[in-house]
């Protein structure tokens, strides 16, 4: 079947006009709480289309990012429920030849489906989860609770041999690690997550509320009568083309920069290494190997959509003021990534360019050929090596990706891209009020943007958006009070001692 055309049935009506629709951005409310993990003592995070984690060196960030990714990769995104992209899978399943299964078990397939037909036909009451046929819930829940992949998942991002590793030892005996993840749409709680461990071993734990609406009863999905296998298998392909889709997470680590440069030689060496006995190779944490693969086996057969191109090349033009192009020796090789400065005929290698240039050449092509609506992208430090100037400039980079419907996170040492993104906020403050200005393209909402402080040896704090303030570290007035306090002090000393000098002895 072609999911282009609308599906007949047997009755003689159609069932929908499954025309490509606009995939739904996820609206689901996610909440994160860690406890004794690294070096976070404690976290309470929600997160938005653009969150925002700054504070000290040292306090967490990159370990609660890299959580983060690892939460999206292991769950294929924040879905409605755990591996909701595998209902259509199982649906599409049983549409095909029925004598794969013994009798026995064809009867009783079908008389599971004959009651999902039948709950979906009862349009005035909304269709749940627990109206799946019972294998899709049992092995929903079942895959959740799984003891091993999503630690196997955390030890790989994080490169460790163990996650007790990460237990923020504090000198009591009785601290243990907490992660938790809890996802919510409107006030439902859909379902959540928990892993522990005190040191002995980690423990999962989680549930899936049997009462998720999947389908309204007023939903425009549900306006016709459902017949056959088919009916159902067509539409739950729809349910998963435009809301259980699998969401994609990326992550531009910190260490992009040299990799840009040096990723050739690097691919060289692993080659050579890879065919000497004894030889131990020092690993890459999972997000540095992730994006080092994403570098190596680059194609520009995805395309992203045009929204999200677009801020690719206007980050090309309006901060880089070139284009990133690549070449390959051969078809099979790796892509060498260059810079063509505007209006000139020649090329740069990264190794050649600007830092700034290899900072953000990888940003440049996952937009153009990666980031999808809905997906999650992870920048550490997106200000590295810009003039101030251009870190109020990635400001609104980040700003039109989040009206892209691209999920985004930062960590950020800047003072310049946060007051930036505050007056974004600004901007978005004046457009509820029916006023515009030249920038407000980029606005952003407050309740669209979270940033959370994190602290040494303290549970991190969220910085809520003040429109007099804007968002403002408190060690960040305190460094710049101190910074003045010193300038002002040492300028009177020199008035003083200049005037002493000038002062003559009797």
């Amino acid at each position: 079947m072609n999911a282009d055309f609308s599906l007949q049935l047997s009755a003689g009506v159609h069932i929908i006009d499954s025309k490509p629709a606009p995939i739904e951005v996820e609206t689901m409310k996610v909440h994160i709480n860690v406890k004794n993990f690294g070096p976070i003592e404690e976290a309470e995070i929600d997160l938005r289309p653009l969150t925002v984690f700054v504070g000290e060196s040292n306090t967490g960030k990159t370990y609660l990012a890299t959580l983060i990714y690892t939460l999206h990769r292991h769950f294929g995104g924040i879905p409605q429920f755990p591996w909701a992209d595998s209902v259509s899978t199982y649906f599409s399943f049983l549409y095909g030849p029925r004598n794969r299964y013994p009798q026995s078990e064809q009867k009783a397939l079908e008389q599971e489906l004959l009651e999902v037909v039948e709950k979906l036909n009862t349009l005035e009451h909304p269709f749940k989860f627990s109206d799946l046929p019972q294998h899709i819930s049992t092995q929903s829940e079942s895959m959740l609770t799984n003891q091993e992949d999503f630690i196997n998942e955390l030890k790989r991002c994080l490169d460790l041999e163990s996650v007790s590793k990460l237990i923020r030892f504090t000198g009591s005996r009785d601290n243990e690690m907490k992660v938790a993840l809890s996802v919510r749409e409107g006030d439902q709680t859909c379902w959540s997550f928990e892993a522990r461990d005190a040191g002995s071993g980690p423990t999962i734990t989680g549930h899936i509320n049997p009462d998720i609406i999947l389908l309204e009863a007023n939903d425009a999905m549900r306006k016709t009568e459902f017949h056959e296998i088919s009916d159902v298998e067509h539409l739950f392909r729809i349910l998963h083309a435009r809301r259980w889709r699998t969401r994609n997470a990326y992550y531009l680590p910190a260490a992009r920069s040299g990799i840009m440069q040096s990723h050739g030689v690097i691919k060289l060496a692993l080659v050579k290494h890879a065919t000497r006995n004894r030889f131990e190779v020092s690993t890459f944490s999972g997000v540095i190997g992730d994006f080092f693969e994403q570098i190596v086996n680059y194609r520009e057969s995805t395309i992203s959509p045009n929204s999200v191109r677009r801020v690719a090349e206007e980050l090309e033009a309006e901060l880089l003021e070139g284009r990133i192009e690549d070449k390959r020796p051969a078809s099979e090789a790796s892509p060498e990534f260059l810079y063509r400065p505007e209006q000139s005929e020649y090329t740069l290698r990264m190794s050649h360019a600007s830092a700034m240039v290899s900072e953000l050449a990888p940003l440049v092509y996952l937009l153009r050929h990666s980031v999808q609506r809905g997906e999650l992208l992870i920048i550490e430090e997106p200000e590295s090596h810009l003039h101030p100037d251009l870190q109020t400039k990635i400001a609104h980079i980040l700003a039109r990706l989040v009206r892209a419907g691209v999920r985004v996170l930062i960590t950020t040492h800047s003072n310049y891209l946060l007051q930036q993104i505050g007056n974004l906020i600004r901007e978005g403050e004046l457009q509820k009020l029916g006023e515009s200005t030249s920038e407000s393209a980029d606005h952003l909402k407050k309740e669209e943007v979270g940033a959370w402080q994190f602290h040494k040896n303290e549970p991190v704090t969220e910085l809520p958006f003040d429109l007099v303030e804007g968002i403002e570290p408190e060690d960040h007035l305190d460094i710049a009070e101190d910074l003045y306090n010193r300038a002002a002090g040492l300028q009177n000393r020199i008035e003083e001692t200049k005037a002493g000098d000038a002062v003559e002895p009797e």
